[in-house]
């Protein structure tokens, strides 16, 4: 093109497309730089700002917090570690004597457990610090429910996507009406939960093997999909009251153990949907090599599934990690003190007489988001290649 052809070219182009015309292939305008620096910018700024507002007000006190908004630290107002030390200076098993007296009756138990089949020995339950032990169990839930959900989320995704299931509808409503009436039995006919339920098994086997054959209608792949994604549609607070009474019924309320599994299951459906994407898209040409050099399944989804889909693994288990950490609901209701997460922890500075501690709330709201911080950066690669593919995927 000449010149004066891209002159005339060029005028007759309207004045916002001449704006935001790049001068080469391959770059930006100007203003079309501007302008997306611009949009970056804004948004930093509203994403970072609250962050921001919590750290500045974790180094306040209650007459600089009640006294207006200051957002300059040495500027508008004097730092002070006051909401930090109110943490401790509140706790009688905070202080230094009494956090050692804890790790040494940490280490007495470590070896009463240990000794305890060969010698008799009682061991000796020590008064921890509330804010370490809400951190530890948070730790300890977080990680169990998340190890847990990605294990058999992924198993089951990696199922449905390559294996073909085509379960009939009539054995499924039957399942379920034995079920409903091993439980009926089981509470209100006094009969035992394993005699119940093992001739409401017996009973299915023998009804499956005889009617299940005239069953016609069966369910999909797809179905089944659907089935479990819905299951993180229905409101958490819906099921809490069965939920609770089935954990009393167990006595394990107030137990790590039981929000590991209600953790585990509540978060299992994202699981399944966002590895089933991953696990479709492989090439299933390299599964089927490996099945003629003889790999089991098993074999397949670990030395060759597993490795191709770990930007999505790593991106679905960070996701999964937030939101057992966040979770709320659940701890409130099925936790008491032993098993007290850190979210409940942060919502006590809401109900206390003194009104909102907010200096307090923030300082523990530091701790809390440190660890997924920190994850969110070591998992940075994988986890941008991850909403990538998935984005192009899906």
């Amino acid at each position: 093109m000449s010149g004066a052809t891209y002159k005339i070219f060029r005028k007759d182009r309207s004045f916002r497309q001449r704006l935001f015309e790049p001068p080469a292939v391959g770059k930006m305008s100007l203003l079309a730089n501007l302008v997306a620096w611009a949009i970056l910018l804004f948004w930093s700024l509203f994403v970072l700002f609250p962050i921001y507002w919590v750290v500045i007000t974790a180094f306040k006190d209650a007459a600089t917090v009640n006294n207006g908004p200051f957002f300059i630290p040495f500027v508008d107002f004097q730092p002070t570690l006051k909401g930090w030390t109110a943490q401790f200076a509140t706790d009688p098993y905070c202080d230094a004597y009494s956090v050692g007296r804890q790790l040494v009756l940490l280490v007495y138990n470590l070896f009463v457990f240990i000794l305890s089949p060969i010698i008799k020995i009682e061991k000796m339950e020590p008064q921890i610090c509330k804010v370490y032990l809400a951190y530890m169990n948070s730790f300890v839930i977080s990680i169990g429910a998340t190890a847990l959900c990605i294990a058999v989320g992924s198993m089951a995704a990696y199922a449905l996507a390559r294996i073909s299931y085509k379960p009939k509808f009539g054995n499924i409503v039957m399942f379920v009406l034995l079920a409903l009436s091993a439980i009926v039995g089981s509470n209100y006919f006094d009969v035992h939960w394993a005699i119940s339920g093992s001739v409401a098994l017996a009973l299915f086997y023998l009804l499956a093997r005889t009617l299940g054959r005239r069953f016609k209608s069966t369910l999909g792949n797809d179905d089944i999909l659907f089935w479990i994604v819905s299951q993180r549609i229905l409101p958490p607070i819906v099921v809490i009251i069965p939920v609770y009474m089935m954990f009393q019924s167990v006595r394990m309320i107030d137990t790590h153990f039981a929000l590991i599994i209600v953790y585990a299951v509540a978060n299992l459906p994202i699981v399944v949907w966002l590895m089933h994407d991953f696990f479709a898209n492989l090439p299933v040409e390299l599964e089927e090599s490996a099945q003629l050099d003889g790999s089991s399944r098993f074999e397949i989804f670990w030395d060759i599934v597993l490795p191709l889909t770990r930007p999505g693994l790593a991106a679905t288990t960070l996701l999964t990690l937030i939101l057992n950490w966040n979770e709320y609901l659940f701890a409130i209701f099925l936790t008491t003190a032993r098993a007290q997460t850190m979210p409940i922890m942060v919502a006590a500075k809401n109900t206390g007489e003194r009104g909102i501690l907010w200096w307090e709330m923030c300082a523990i709201i530091m701790i809390m988001i440190l660890p997924v911080i920190v994850m969110a950066v070591v998992l940075q690669r994988y986890i941008a290649r991850g909403v990538l593919l998935g984005a192009v995927k899906g």
